[in-house]
């Protein structure tokens, strides 16, 4: 009898606990929506219609005919989706900011550090990305290093509010380690705001808006996808990244579906030294807001790149694709193309000009 009524009070006080849990952070994690000043900028920048932010070239949604049938594949040939062995993950050297280097973390977490300068791509840090921690999809990876062993950075970009780009806990761990300026794409402010960052340091830029951090430059550029937290969607903007430093220039393609936009923001911010881009994640029912490899090759052309570094990939199951399959198909279509290649293991850190050999480290555990 006491056995029971131990065990029924433990049941209670656990449940309690997720209560009182879901009923202070769901709703953090949903973000804020934009008001005041903020709400005026979004509804002046010419990406702003009838309430929502649009792409330039329109993007399907995935049709509600179709959920069935994905949700059915999601639950067979699961095992293809996750690596058989451990991901090798490399602790990054610490080393000044000099020249121009790329340590991925994993997904699309990444630093780059350019002509003295370093900066935080999408910091993604906890197990999920997902507004719970007990449910979404899980890391296949620990993060090569703790955020507060991060080096000091100059600026932290986010590409959009989603949850495996934009991370709550990682940002208010970031308010606290670092001081650099939050860049964000227009909207995205409020979430920042609601989750503790001083309004100081959020800077949000509409598409081809800049800002400066010393001798670098970083602009808000174009990109084909759509934001969201909760059930609304397209309330926030998203982007690619331009970072342009006095010698040395970078791009980050953000989550996004291939459009002609690329090769404009070839002609006007390009060559790149180095490019970032998403390969991971993509599917049939939603061709144009996630790239599939082939065409994350071609805007790394489009762009005028030099070194091409894939990302969105290898930490979370994100669709139906084998785990493997988007460095696979990376690596044969720069190969097709020409294209100079780098698929760093999470934390390597890569020297644009003298990067490793692609050596095919991910067959080996897939």
């Amino acid at each position: 009898m006491a056995k029971r009524v131990r065990t029924r009070t433990v049941v209670a006080l656990a449940l309690g606990a997720a209560a009182v849990w879901a009923a202070r952070d769901l709703p953090a994690q949903m973000g804020a929506k934009a008001r005041g000043a903020r709400r005026a900028r979004m509804e002046a920048s010419p990406q702003f219609s009838g309430g929502k932010f649009r792409n330039t070239v329109p993007a399907t949604e995935v049709a509600a005919a179709s959920m069935p049938r994905l949700f059915v594949a999601a639950m067979t040939d699961r095992d293809a989706r996750r690596p058989h062995l451990p991901v090798p993950v490399v602790t990054p050297p610490s080393a000044p900011a000099d020249g121009l280097h790329v340590t991925w973390y994993g997904h699309s977490s990444a630093l780059v550090e350019i002509e003295g300068h370093r900066v935080l791509l999408d910091p993604v840090w906890s197990d999920r990305c997902s507004p719970s921690r007990l449910t979404g999809p899980r890391r296949l990876h620990e993060p090569p290093v703790p955020l507060r062993e991060l080096p000091p950075l100059d600026a932290i970009v986010i590409s959009h509010d989603h949850y495996d780009h934009l991370d709550m806990v990682s940002i208010q761990t970031l308010v606290d380690l670092q001081a650099a300026p939050f860049l964000v794409p227009l909207g995205v402010g409020a979430h920042l705001e609601r989750w503790g960052v001083p309004e100081s340091r959020i800077v949000e830029l509409d598409w081809d808006e800049s800002h400066k951090v010393g001798t670098l430059e970083l602009t808000a550029t174009a990109a084909r996808h759509f934001s969201g937290r909760g059930f609304n969607r397209d309330e926030t903007l998203w982007a690619s990244w331009v970072l342009k430093g006095p010698t040395r220039r970078a791009f980050y393609s953000g989550d996004t579906g291939y459009f002609p936009g690329f090769a404009e923001i070839g002609e006007e911010h390009g060559p790149f030294d180095v490019t970032l881009v998403q390969v991971g994640a993509y599917g049939d029912a939603w061709p144009d807001i996630h790239m599939v490899p082939e065409d994350g090759v071609s805007v790394h052309v489009d762009v005028r790149g030099g070194l091409m570094i894939p990302v969105h990939w290898a930490t979370f199951n994100l669709a139906l694709h084998d785990w493997s399959e988007p460095a696979d198909r990376t690596w044969r279509e720069a190969k097709a193309r020409g294209v100079r290649l780098s698929i760093p293991r999470p934390g390597e850190r890569v020297d644009v000009d003298n990067p490793p050999p692609v050596d095919g480290w991910w067959q080996q555990i897939a």
